[in-house]
């Protein structure tokens, strides 16, 4: 007999999950939570475009029962307590090494962020996805400082070479930060578990929650064979 599950979870970083990954999310938890599709405003005039897509619209029958939870909105521009927040990561050497290691080496990160299997645009230039994410690899950049102010302020300016790689490096840094963040403000509201099938992003929220002496329960599930 399977176990009554007895909390609720959300889902991290991401709005949707493996189909796999929500099943084995159920059988531990009572519910599921997910965010929609987070789109930062870095600017005025600048910020990521957000996709409509949800997890209900393929599992509309746990909606209704309740089994999952959706329309968590984590959109718009960053408040200045994200900002410091943010900031306090982009700061912090351990974590980002662990970034850094995980777009050298997880795919499924690299993936999370930039898409490497097309053609990627990086300030007025267009490259070839592998070449541009081996520029994005170079150590150099884990040693660059990078605030959310600097990021805003790149955004705003027409980018190309250096500067441009620079500019996509600090966006990753800062959305994978911001998401960090939404999920811990949602974590304390909600009063659930937080839980991931990322590793990569396993790692640096849990640093960030030690460095940040919050006490949440952070559940990882190992994904294996999908």
């Amino acid at each position: 007999m399977n176990p009554t599950p007895t909390t609720d979870a959300l889902f991290y970083p991401f709005h949707l999950c493996h189909e796999e990954t929500l099943q084995r999310l159920l059988a531990r938890f009572r519910r599921v939570h997910f965010r929609d599709y987070m789109a930062l405003q870095l600017s005025p005039f600048s910020g990521t475009t957000a996709f409509a897509d949800r997890m209900g619209g393929t599992f509309p029958e746990l909606v209704t029962t309740g089994r999952l939870v959706q329309g968590h909105n984590v959109s718009g521009p960053l408040s200045d307590a994200s900002r410091i927040s943010i900031d306090r990561d982009l700061a912090d050497i351990r974590w980002r090494t662990l970034f850094h290691a995980a777009i050298r080496e997880d795919r499924r990160f690299q993936r999370g962020l930039f898409d490497p299997t097309h053609a990627m645009t990086i300030g007025r230039d267009t490259l070839p996805g592998p070449a541009a994410l081996l520029r994005l690899m170079d150590e150099s950049f884990l040693h660059q400082p990078f605030t959310v102010k600097a990021v805003q302020q790149l955004s705003c300016e027409r980018l190309s070479g250096d500067t441009a790689f620079r500019f996509e490096y600090g966006l990753a840094l800062i959305k994978t930060a911001a998401a960090q963040c939404y999920t811990i403000q949602l974590a304390h509201n909600l009063q659930v578990t937080t839980a991931t099938d990322s590793s990569a992003h396993f790692q640096l929220f849990g640093r960030t929650l030690d460095r940040e002496n919050e006490r949440l329960p952070n559940h990882l599930i190992i994904r294996t064979g999908y």
